[in-house]
């Protein structure tokens, strides 16, 4: 696909201009790129308001490569099956979600949490004898699954690399003991279970007010099923400290169960924590929770704000009438009890009676457990496979990646920017714009995981499916890809291509260092549509050695000053 740099150029917010608008309307008062908020002049220039000659827009690719724009390297930080510490712990399959934590402030020294999705017949535990996995391979899936804590720095000569003899370096797996925190633990919805077997399926996640992550059980259903595991004690958002060993892993019941992506955390107006969340599937919502109580920013307090995650309110968004539903269980049996209840499609078509949903809903512990079919039934908009969700930094709106719904005829998808209403993250009220739409017109396809730096452009990476990349009306976007989209100014909605991924991979994860300096990146099932090991279809990140592709995180740096 030929472009030219003209339509993938863009303005950024760098010194006056587009940027003093953005701080205006955050209340941060007029940039001038020395003072008043935390700026990135260094990602494409100082003081400029172009791209074009620090940030040249590379064109899509079908290479087995990780391509990035001229004077852009990256780092190879930890792959599938290294070694991470003393113990023997290895790096889990599939990173997804990244996060860097400083230690002591720096930009060069950390912990990185990653999360690791989900395992592979192929390049890991083998296809299934007899229908059925041994319990040696359920032993693999389950330990290549869940999180890793690595700590990374920055060497002398600018390279990224593991310290593999951190004392920080641990794994969080499918059997790492977990205890279930908020109003469904101990009830009948969980089995009465207070802790549980393990975290997998973990897609992306989010960084809470209180620096520990939080981590999202996403596809849990077939891992669940092959382990013999009870399904209601997966699909959870969970929180581990990365610093902390001893901080007890729990998972968040009041945050509601279903095929979490991500968590955005902010603040309301007066307080109170606010967590956005997207559902991954077809026709599902988008949430969001409230705490009842008020985020306390003493450093004393700390991780004890971690309560707030347990006494709150889950909401979804009803995209028709522009409001947020409170998610309780009088407002489901009013509905279901109606004498008119019809069962909504979205729901009859998953096989759902009105005698069914009788029986499922009788605690408010059950519409968390439940949370689809609640949030269905009291009138929750069904979306576009909502993704990534991000809080911009600029005005507190919040921007889902509505990946695509084939079945809607949404097979590019779109990104999706909602206003809350008086800029009120707690509000009851909201309008919404559909920002950029994946296309010909655009020049990317399934927007996935979402970021933004602090001069608020946008960054978006794609999730076009292995077995639909380079084929058909996905022929022209080539590989997945990462693309940087201004939010204002003259070009605002315009895509350039940032990287390139390898073959049948996806990129997922980025997270900038706080200086902006460094992007952390995981590249994700390299190789998928491999059916047989000794020909793979990728063999990146092609190491010496290696004799299978290996997902891995890498760190791309070449964001410098340009004065």
């Amino acid at each position: 696909m030929s472009k030219t740099i003209n339509r993938r150029t863009f303005l950024t917010y760098l010194g006056s201009g587009a940027a003093a608008l953005a701080a205006a309307s955050a209340g941060l008062g007029t940039l001038d790129g020395t003072a008043s908020a935390k700026t990135a002049d260094h990602l494409f220039g100082f003081k400029t308001n172009k791209v074009s000659g620090y940030f040249d827009a590379i064109d899509p690719s079908k290479e087995d490569k990780l391509i990035l724009p001229k004077g852009y390297k990256y780092d190879i930080v930890a792959a599938y099956g290294d070694v991470i510490n003393s113990k023997g712990d290895t790096f889990g399959f599939n990173n997804d979600f990244t996060v860097y934590f400083p230690i002591n402030g720096s930009n060069e020294n950390g912990l990185l949490w990653v999360n690791h999705e989900y395992s592979s017949d192929i390049f890991v535990q083998g296809a299934k004898k007899d229908g059925k996995y041994t319990p040696e391979q359920i032993d693999k899936m389950l330990y290549v699954q869940g999180g890793s804590v690595i700590e990374v720095y920055r060497d002398t000569d600018g390279v990224w690399k593991l310290k593999k003899d951190s004392s920080f370096n641990r794994r969080i797996t499918g059997k790492t003991p977990f205890e279930l925190r908020g109003p469904a633990k101990g009830t009948a919805a969980v089995k009465n279970a207070t802790t549980v077997q393990g975290t997998f399926a973990n897609c992306s996640g989010g960084m809470t007010l209180w620096n520990t992550v939080l981590s999202c059980e996403e596809n849990f259903e077939g891992t669940s099923a092959d382990a013999g595991l009870e399904p209601t004690h997966y699909g959870w958002v969970i929180e581990v400290d990365p610093f902390d060993p001893n901080f007890t892993d729990r998972k968040h019941t009041a945050l509601g169960r279903f095929n979490h992506e991500n968590t955005a955390m902010g603040l309301s107006k007066d307080g109170r924590v606010v967590v956005y969340m997207g559902d991954d599937k077809k026709d599902a919502g988008v949430y969001k929770y409230i705490s009842n109580g008020k985020y306390d920013p003493n450093p004393a307090v700390g991780k004890a704000n971690t309560k707030l995650l347990e006494e709150g309110t889950l909401y979804v968004a009803d995209m028709k009438k522009g409001k947020w539903i409170a998610l309780t269980i009088d407002a489901v049996k009013k509905v279901v009890e109606d004498a008119k209840f019809k069962v909504p499609a979205v729901l009859s078509v998953m096989g759902h009676t009105k005698e069914k949903l009788t029986a499922m809903f009788q605690t408010q512990a059950d519409v968390l457990v439940n949370t689809h079919e609640a949030a269905m039934l009291l009138g929750g908009t069904p979306t576009d496979r909502p993704e990534d969700i991000e809080i911009s930094p600029f005005d507190n709106t919040f921007w889902v990646a509505h990946t695509n719904n084939d079945s809607h005829g949404n097979i590019h998808g779109h990104i999706t920017r909602f206003f809350e209403k008086n800029s009120d993250l707690g509000a009851m009220e909201f309008d919404f714009e559909i920002f950029a739409a994946g296309g010909r017109q655009s020049g990317f396809s399934a927007p996935d995981n979402l970021t933004f730096d602090s001069n608020g452009n946008l960054w978006t990476v794609t999730d076009m499916s292995s077995s639909s990349m380079n084929k058909g009306v996905f022929t022209e976007f080539m590989n997945n890809g990462m693309f940087v989209i201004p939010t204002v100014g003259p070009n605002k909605g315009e895509a350039m291509q940032f990287a390139s991924a390898p073959l049948d991979a996806e990129m997922t994860g980025p997270w900038f260092t706080p200086d902006e300096r460094t992007l952390f990146l995981a590249v994700q099932h390299p190789g998928e549509n491999t059916t047989d090991a000794s020909k793979p279809t990728s063999m990146w990140p092609h190491r010496s050695g290696d004799t299978m592709p290996r997902p891995a995180v890498v760190a791309i740096t070449g964001f410098t000053f340009m004065m």
